[in-house]
């Protein structure tokens, strides 16, 4: 590893590998970090050992998957300097960054940075989110594709959008005892998507990889309830029943795994800590960096690639990643501006054609603001500080009206996971009882260390 490099990337998911594959064809140094221990991303997680050692596996998860082998394939025969296993904890202002790596903390600098941390799974705080069973539907994706693993016993799927459909789908495939899929997407969602279907109409394909995944469902003989509301895990030690509300009835299902999921949001804690300027995307309910059409932020010589940017899915995260090297060799004057332009043309076009069925998506799976708050208050928000809704509650009506407060009140955000888990529920909760847009009660801010590290860690440091 060098002391510098001219560009330096954060993940190995689509837009990392893109951009690395793009910027090695300039001949400009890169080193790329992630924190897995192959690259891929979550997307293409483990795709080289999946498809080395557990071929049925690898043909189970279907093209969505496998496009990522030529990706990956490509980066590691291009020689790209590559460190796995690799955790970032600080960014200094004088571009030097500091990660850990086998137990280690090292550092190194850059002359441009490339934030490509992609995007995580919603966190949904349903009572009974803490018991033993219940997961992320991402969450047990991710197990089947980095171990081949599959949920035993009987499963129910709960959420909404296009992950959730995926996530069945697979676990059929895979031969999973699913009982039902509880959508929480409302009837009406369909119609006030219905203006922007002409325009997805340009992306067919998305939309016939979804009538497939429904169909799938249904001939396997999964019940779906659709408008499902008050969704709530039951159980002693471990999970036991789900219970929900459908048409007015209520209902029950005895199970052993619970697998919900309402949509995915950027990660911003890296740009956060770097200080970039973030805006609240309220269709989605989430906020994400201000970026210019080449991925640049509003901190010089960072740039983002991907669902960390916006979330849009691995086609355009792929080809995003693209764009932002190409400007990095643009800044650090290895190609001119009109060779940029010009090789730009492509990735930009591939970005018009997937983007074009996005507002139909997410006008038809926002997230549902009746399981974005939980309507206990004794349900857990922050797991770390084990601090509960009523808690988060107490504290706003005793003058805690921002995140920045509520962190000194409740100590939310300052456990191991640094808010990543409980910083949108928190923000709801706290602007549903001030009756306020969570844009105005704002987000953590980033603090070092991002990711857990001990004294001994530091002191072994290679700095």
């Amino acid at each position: 590893m060098k002391e510098i490099y001219d560009l330096l990337i954060i993940g190995a998911g689509p837009a990392g590998l893109a951009a690395a594959i793009e910027a090695a064809k300039h001949k400009i140094s890169v080193l790329v970090l992630d924190e897995q221990s192959e690259a891929g991303g979550q997307i293409y997680r483990s795709i080289r050992t999946t498809q080395s050692l557990r071929p049925e596996t690898y043909a189970l998860l279907g093209p969505d998957y496998q496009h990522g082998e030529n990706l990956e394939k490509t980066f590691r025969e291009a020689g790209i300097e590559f460190l796995a296993g690799a955790s970032v904890w600080q960014v200094e202002q004088d571009r030097a960054l500091h990660f850990l790596r086998n137990g280690i903390s090292q550092k190194v600098c850059y002359r441009r940075l490339l934030v490509a941390t992609g995007a995580l799974e919603r966190p949904v705080p349903i009572p009974g989110w803490t018991l033993p069973g219940v997961m992320g539907a991402a969450a047990a994706d991710v197990l089947l594709k980095s171990s081949g693993a599959v949920p035993s016993g009987k499963v129910v799927l709960a959420g909404s959008g296009p992950l959730l459909w995926l996530a069945a789908s697979r676990l059929v495939s895979a031969e999973v005892e699913i009982l039902a899929v509880l959508e929480s997407t409302k009837y009406a969602y369909y119609l006030q998507a219905l203006p922007y279907l002409p325009q997805a109409l340009r992306a067919a394909e998305y939309l016939l990889k979804g009538l497939r995944l429904k169909r799938q469902i249904r001939r396997a003989g999964i019940p779906v309830f659709s408008g499902i509301r008050q969704l709530r895990a039951e159980g002693a030690q471990k999970l036991e029943a789900v219970h929900f509300d459908h048409r007015g009835q209520s209902k029950i299902f005895e199970v052993e795994t619970l697998l919900i999921h309402e949509g995915i949001v950027p990660n911003t804690q890296l740009t956060r800590l770097l200080g970039c300027e973030h805006r609240w995307y309220e269709r989605q309910r989430y906020w994400h960096p201000l970026l210019d059409e080449w991925g640049n932020s509003s901190v010089d010589g960072v740039a983002v690639a991907g669902d960390g940017g916006i979330v849009a899915g691995a086609l355009i995260a792929e080809a995003s990643g693209h764009l932002s090297a190409l400007e990095a060799a643009f800044q650090l004057g290895a190609i001119s501006k009109d060779h940029r332009d010009k090789a730009a043309k492509t990735y930009r076009k591939i970005i018009r054609h997937h983007q074009a069925v996005r507002p139909f998506l997410e006008q038809l799976f926002p997230p549902n603001p009746e399981i974005l708050v939980p309507p206990e208050e004794n349900t857990l928000v922050c797991r770390c500080e084990e601090v509960t809704a009523g808690q988060i509650i107490k504290a706003v009506e005793l003058g805690a009206h921002d995140l920045s407060q509520l962190k000194a009140f409740t100590r939310c955000g300052m456990g191991p996971c640094q808010g990543r888990m409980c910083t949108l529920t928190v923000a709801e909760i706290a602007a549903k009882t001030q009756g306020k847009s969570p844009k105005e009660v704002g987000s953590f801010r980033g603090r070092p260390p991002l990711k857990p590290i001990t004294l001994g860690q530091l002191a072994n440091s290679t700095e």
